[in-house]
C-alpha cells in the first residue's frame, strides 16, 4: 500500500518541484523584449527601422511573419522532430553522443531549437554544464510558451553575421524584402548562415556560405538558385529626421504606425536630392506633401540628413522661419469674412504711413488702384498691410492661434502690422496646415503623421472666405504639367526664406528653401526658388478629380467696376498722383491687346512691347501725361504731377 502511494505520489511531487523551480528561476526574456524600432507606412511598409539599444538591428518575429517555406526548412534542417518533443530531443541526444563517441569529437550537438532558443536568450560558454543548463531552459520554454514561443525567440535572436539579429534583420539586410516573402534558396541562407554567423557571412565568406545554403537546399532547389548576395542591403531609413522626432515621441515603442506613404516618400526624396544639387552648398530644403481632408502628411524631407554645412541632422519641417508674403491669403480670408472687401473692391497700392510704418512693395513700385484679387494674386504689400490695419493684428494673430499655427514673435513684441509681410515665424508644418483649410472647408487642424490621429478641427475660416480665396489663387502653377492649382509664393526680408504653397481639393505641399542658419540668400525669392519645385513636386502627386470650385457670380463683390478684364486701363500712376521729381516710377497698364506702347506727353519712353509696365524718372517737376496704346489703337491717360 505504501508503495502503492509513492508510486503516484512521486509524478506529483516532481511536477511541484518543477513548478517551483520554474518560478524561482523564470527564463530571462530581456534581450527578447529590447527590440528595435519600425517605424511604418500607412500601409505596413517599413518606412525606417531604428536599432536597438546597443546599436543592434533587432526585431520581433512571429511564425506568421515568414514565409512557411522558411519555417518548414528550418525545421527539417535543425529540429527534425520539434513538433513531438518537449523541448529536449532523446533521440538526437543519443545519436549525438554515438558519433562522438565513433569520431572521437564532436559531429552534431543535438540542439533542439528550444535549447538553441535557451542559448540565444542566455548566451553561455559552450561546456557541459552550458548544455545541461540549456536542456533545462528549453523543456522550461516550451513548457511556458509551447512551441509557437520557442520559434518566436529562435526568429527574434537568431544571429545573422555582425549586427545582426533575428530573422527580420537578416532577411531585410541580405535580401532587401520581409521574411514573408521569401524564396526558397533565400529560406535556405537565413537558416544557414545562424549556424556560424561570423564564419558564414556573405559579405566576408561568400563561398562557404553558398556551400552551406547549397546543401541545406539539395541538389534540386540548387538548380534554380540565385547567386548569394555579396553585400548587405540599406535597411530603410526614410525621413532621418522626422522618424528620430517620432522616436523621440513615443519612446521604447516597437512599432509606429504614421500616416505617410513609402512610394511618394521615396520620389520626393530623390526630387529633393536633385533639387539639391542645383543649390549653393549651405543651402536647404525642406517639403511636406499632406492630404487635404485628413490633414495626414503623406509625404516629408526634412533637409539634407547627415551634410553638416546644410544642418542636416535638424527637422527643417518644424524650424521657425519668417514667411515673407506667404500668410497673406489669411489676412484677405478674414477680411472677405469680416465684409471689409470683396475679391473685386477697388484697393489703393500707394504709398502711406501707417504711423511711422511705411511698407514698400517687392520692387519698390505702386500699383495705384487695383482688385483685392489681384493685389493678392500680385502679393502687392500696401494693401495687405491695410487689411490687416482694419482687421487687427492681434485678431489675426489669435485666429492662427486658435487653428493650431501660432505665431512666434520676438521677445517682448506686441502684435504689429509687419506680421502682413513676415513680421512673425512660423513652421513649414504650420503654414501647410493652414492651407489645408483653405483647400477644403474653413475649419483648422494640425497636420499629422501617425495614423488614427483624431485631433478635432477647430473653426478657423468661413466656408465662403476659404473658398473666395481658393477661386482667388487658382491658376497655372509654372513648372507642372498638371491642371492649375491653387498657388502662393512668399519671401522673407534679405531672402532668408523662400516658400511656395499649393494645393488643389486633394492635396496641399508646402516648399521651404534657405540657409538653416538664417543668413541673407542674394537674389534668392519663392517665386524663383521654392515655386519651381512646388511644380515638380505635384507632378508627382495623382491628379485631383478637380481643382478649387469656381465662385458663382453670385458670390462676386456687388462693388465691382464694371471695366471689363480686358479692357486697356492704366494702374499705376493713378489719375492726379503726385511723385517726387528724379524719383523713378513704374508705369503700370493692364488689359488691352499687346504690344503696348508707353508715351510721356505723347513722346514714346523705352519699354519692352509684350510687357504692360515699363519705368520712368520725371525730368523735373511739373505736370504730365502718361498715355498707354495697344495693338487696336486703344488709349488709356492719367494725368500727374511732380514735384
Amino acid at each position: 500500500m505504501q508503495r502503492r502511494w509513492l508510486a503516484l505520489a512521486f509524478p506529483l511531487l516532481l511536477a511541484a518541484a518543477a513548478w517551483g523551480l520554474d518560478r524561482a528561476f523564470p527564463p530571462d526574456l530581456h534581450r527578447l523584449d529590447v527590440v528595435g524600432t519600425e517605424v511604418l507606412d500607412r500601409n505596413g511598409r517599413p518606412l525606417a527601422l531604428l536599432p536597438a539599444p546597443g546599436g543592434v538591428w533587432r526585431f520581433a518575429a512571429a511564425p506568421a511573419d515568414v514565409s512557411p517555406a522558411f519555417l518548414d526548412l528550418l525545421i527539417r534542417t535543425e529540429d527534425r522532430r520539434f513538433w513531438l518533443h518537449p523541448g529536449v530531443d532523446p533521440v538526437a541526444i543519443v545519436r549525438a553522443a554515438a558519433q562522438m563517441l565513433r569520431a572521437g569529437h564532436v559531429v552534431s550537438g543535438g540542439s533542439t531549437l528550444a535549447m538553441q532558443a535557451a542559448r540565444l536568450l542566455e548566451p553561455r560558454p559552450r561546456t557541459l554544464r552550458s548544455k545541461l543548463i540549456e536542456a533545462a531552459r528549453a523543456l522550461q520554454l516550451e513548457w511556458r510558451y509551447g512551441r509557437q514561443g520557442v520559434l518566436r525567440i529562435w526568429l527574434t535572436l537568431a544571429p545573422y553575421g555582425g549586427d545582426l539579429e533575428g530573422v527580420r534583420a537578416g532577411s531585410l539586410a541580405w535580401f532587401g524584402r520581409e521574411p514573408s516573402a521569401l524564396e526558397p534558396d533565400e529560406a535556405a541562407l537565413l537558416v544557414a548562415i545562424p549556424r556560424r554567423p561570423e564564419a558564414l557571412r556573405p559579405d566576408r565568406h561568400h563561398d562557404a556560405a553558398q556551400a552551406l545554403r547549397d546543401r541545406i537546399l539539395g541538389p534540386a532547389g540548387v538548380a534554380d538558385a540565385s547567386p548569394v548576395p555579396a553585400a548587405r542591403t540599406p535597411l530603410p531609413r526614410h525621413a532621418p529626421q522626422i522618424v528620430a522626432g517620432l522616436a523621440r515621441a513615443h519612446p521604447g515603442q516597437a512599432q509606429i504606425a504614421t500616416t505617410v506613404d513609402v512610394k511618394l516618400q521615396t520620389a520626393l526624396e530623390r526630387l529633393a536630392a536633385d533639387r539639391l544639387r542645383d543649390l549653393p552648398p549651405r543651402e536647404s530644403l525642406a517639403i511636406v506633401v499632406a492630404d487635404a481632408a485628413s490633414r495626414e502628411i503623406r509625404a516629408a524631407y526634412a533637409g539634407a540628413w547627415r551634410d553638416p554645412d546644410r544642418a542636416g541632422a535638424l527637422d527643417l519641417t518644424r524650424a521657425i522661419r519668417s514667411p515673407g508674403s506667404a500668410l497673406k491669403p489669411f489676412i484677405y480670408a478674414l477680411a472677405f469674412e469680416d465684409g471689409i472687401v470683396g475679391p473685386q473692391t477697388q484697393l489703393a497700392d500707394l504709398p502711406r504711413l501707417f504711423g511711422t510704418y511705411a511698407p514698400e512693395n517687392f520692387d519698390r513700385g505702386f500699383a495705384g488702384g487695383i482688385t483685392a484679387a489681384e493685389a493678392l494674386r500680385q502679393s502687392l504689400n500696401l494693401p495687405a498691410v491695410a487689411l490687416l490695419d482694419r482687421i487687427g493684428p492681434l485678431r489675426f494673430v489669435e485666429a492662427l492661434r486658435d487653428a493650431g499655427a501660432p505665431l512666434r514673435l520676438p521677445r517682448g513684441a506686441a502684435p504689429s502690422l509687419p506680421l502682413a509681410l513676415g513680421g512673425g515665424g512660423t513652421t513649414l508644418r504650420d503654414a501647410a496646415g493652414l492651407y489645408a483649410a483653405l483647400a477644403t472647408d474653413g475649419t483648422a487642424r494640425p497636420l499629422t503623421l501617425i495614423a488614427g490621429d483624431t485631433s478635432p478641427s477647430h473653426a478657423f475660416l468661413q466656408q465662403r472666405a476659404a473658398a473666395t480665396v481658393a477661386n482667388v489663387l487658382t491658376r497655372p502653377l509654372p513648372g507642372a504639367t498638371r491642371a492649375a492649382v491653387a498657388w502662393k509664393t512668399g519671401t522673407s526680408w534679405g531672402g532668408r526664406d523662400a516658400w511656395a504653397f499649393g494645393f488643389d481639393t486633394r492635396d496641399v505641399v508646402g516648399v521651404w528653401v534657405g540657409r538653416p542658419d538664417g543668413t541673407p540668400v542674394a537674389q534668392a525669392t519663392g517665386a524663383a526658388t521654392a515655386l519651381p519645385i512646388l511644380g515638380s513636386v505635384f507632378d508627382l502627386l495623382p491628379h485631383a478629380p478637380r481643382s478649387p470650385t469656381p465662385l458663382q457670380a453670385e458670390q462676386r463683390d456687388v462693388n465691382a467696376p464694371a471695366l471689363g478684364e480686358d479692357n486697356l486701363r492704366l494702374l499705376f500712376p493713378p489719375p492726379g498722383a503726385v511723385l517726387g521729381a528724379d524719383s523713378t516710377v513704374t508705369i503700370r497698364a493692364m488689359g488691352g491687346q499687346r504690344p503696348l506702347t508707353f508715351l510721356v506727353d505723347g513722346a514714346p519712353i523705352a519699354s519692352m512691347p509684350v510687357r504692360r509696365e515699363t519705368t520712368w524718372t520725371p525730368p523735373g517737376p511739373g505736370f504730365y501725361l502718361l498715355t498707354v496704346l495697344d495693338a487696336e489703337g486703344e488709349a488709356a491717360h492719367a494725368n500727374i504731377r511732380a514735384k
